[in-house]
């Protein structure tokens, strides 16, 4: 989930724009979780995820 769609219960405000103490431990929070492929949307992993496919196809059928 992003930060910038989700919305503070305590302040009624946007989590990124970190008002209050609870949305700034909030935004802390989700930040340390994301990785590498967190600021993709689900469209592009399967993008990559089938180019990763096509390449590894090629690969097998050049060296077959």
């Amino acid at each position: 989930m992003t930060l910038d769609r989700l919305v503070c219960a305590n302040c009624a405000a946007p989590v990124s724009e970190g008002r209050c103490p609870v949305c700034r431990a909030n935004r802390e929070r989700l930040q340390q979780q994301e990785g590498p492929f967190a600021g993709l949307n689900p469209a592009t992993l399967i993008a990559l995820l089938v180019v990763l496919i096509a390449a590894v196809a090629l690969l097998a059928h050049q060296t077959a």
